[in-house]
């Protein structure tokens, strides 16, 4: 009897985590897996041994073309830390019997930097207590900030969309001629790629945004305000992007200045929201002007009617190379993505180990902006538009996106 395989998301959804999926699934089929399960709610539901068989619920080519297609965690997510095994092994010895119970040979995580810790963790109890079973990480996060990959699945369709709503609004933002100022919020805790996107805006139709915020840049509340009182000496009406995760000189997020309260997830991060609001109201209070805040807020990554062509293939190819990896006895590594080339756009996979990747962040390289750092330079520009390219239609019934979703859970 040979041995199945298992698949969980976890984390933030993107609109082509589901491509990750179809990718591990059909890799592994194709590879001789008897049974590839899918995790309901990532290793917080395994624990619950709610899993289900895949092949009950992607039954044929046309549930895969729709899985692709249809953006946020299919199989479910969560937001689960994983405690460390040298103090408490008692989650492990759980989840290991459970994994034994189902046969399972391969492992599979689709996730961010919290997901890559626990796919870590995992192998390395695995080893110690010579389990042969593969653990393989998948990348997956729209906030491009996992190490040793060149850009992760995710970002390129939440910078194609953010690219294209920037267009959007900076057209809506000058239709009155008066003085104006759009405060933008983008998400981003402390790597600032999703707002960096915000620069695709600007091409020959459109003159740009016209500043943008990153977390990588001490941000400082008096200075924005008299930027803004600059701007508006040349031009009425002001775009600008903002990060959400934007920070003072002390260390303190700016939407802490507001008075809202901010929750705290199981990983310890601040919920962030507010920032464009806040700035919003302070610059209302200290310039002649009208403001308006808009926060993206959860479309950037579920706006699967404008995903990228290149984003759903390359997440795809990263979830059938961790399964060939696996299949071929790697354990405790990343599928990460390699340019081979901006023009023509080429790239391709490898692997590294969790280590080089769990619990550590890739920032935007600061000669990436100008030197008053409120603006991307053609290198940023360079690197990001390959990943934005072409499109993968949804599949519309009666004017609107089919999707395929789990009806219900175990």
């Amino acid at each position: 009897m040979g041995k199945n395989a298992i698949v969980g998301q976890s984390g933030g959804p993107t609109s082509v985590i589901n491509a990750s999926l179809a990718g591990v699934f059909e890799s592994c089929k194709s590879r001789g897996a008897d049974i590839v399960y899918g995790m309901c709610n990532g290793v917080a539901g395994l624990l619950e041994e709610r899993v289900v068989d895949l092949s009950t619920l992607l039954t044929d080519d046309l549930d895969i073309e729709l899985l692709k297609r249809t953006p946020s965690s299919f199989l479910g997510s969560c937001r689960y830390k994983l405690p460390d095994w040298h103090t408490d092994e008692t989650v492990y010895k759980k989840l290991f019997a459970i994994l034994e119970k189902l046969n399972i040979g391969y492992f599979f995580y689709i996730g961010g930097n919290d997901s890559m810790d626990t796919i870590g963790k995992l192998a390395e109890y695995g080893e110690r207590i010579q389990s042969d079973i593969r653990f393989m990480g998948v990348p997956k996060t729209i906030d491009n900030d996992l190490m040793v990959t060149d850009h992760t699945p995710g970002y390129g369709s939440a910078a194609k969309y953010i690219g294209v709503v920037m267009k959007e609004i900076i057209r809506d933002a000058t239709v009155y001629g008066t003085k104006y100022v759009t405060v933008v919020e983008i998400m981003g805790r402390n790597a600032g790629w999703l707002t960096a996107a915000a620069a695709l805006a600007k091409s020959d139709d459109c003159e740009g945004v016209d500043m943008i915020c990153l977390p990588e840049v001490p941000f400082n509340v008096e200075h924005f305000v008299e930027k803004v009182r600059m701007m508006q000496e040349k031009k009425p009406s002001i775009v600008i992007a903002v990060s959400e995760g934007v920070k003072l000189e002390d260390g303190r997020y700016v939407c802490e200045l507001a008075d809202d309260v901010h929750a705290v997830d199981a990983f310890g991060h601040k919920a962030l929201t507010g920032t464009a609001r806040y700035l919003a109201n302070v610059v209302a209070r200290n310039l002649d002007t009208k403001t308006r805040c808009i926060e993206l807020s959860t479309l950037q990554r579920c706006a699967g009617h404008l995903t990228s062509r290149t984003d759903i293939t390359e997440a795809y190819q990263v979830g059938g190379a961790a399964a060939k990896a696996a299949f071929e006895g790697v354990t405790g590594q990343m599928v990460a993505l390699k340019r081979i080339s901006n023009s023509p756009y080429q790239c391709t996979t490898e692997l590294h180990p969790i280590s080089e990747v769990a619990n550590l962040e890739k920032k935007v390289p600061l000669s990436w902006m100008n030197e008053n750092h409120t603006q991307m330079t053609e290198d940023f520009l360079a690197y990001a538009r390959p990943l934005i390219q072409a499109e993968l239609t949804p599949l519309y019934i009666a004017g609107l996106p089919h999707h395929i979703y789990m009806k219900t859970q175990k």
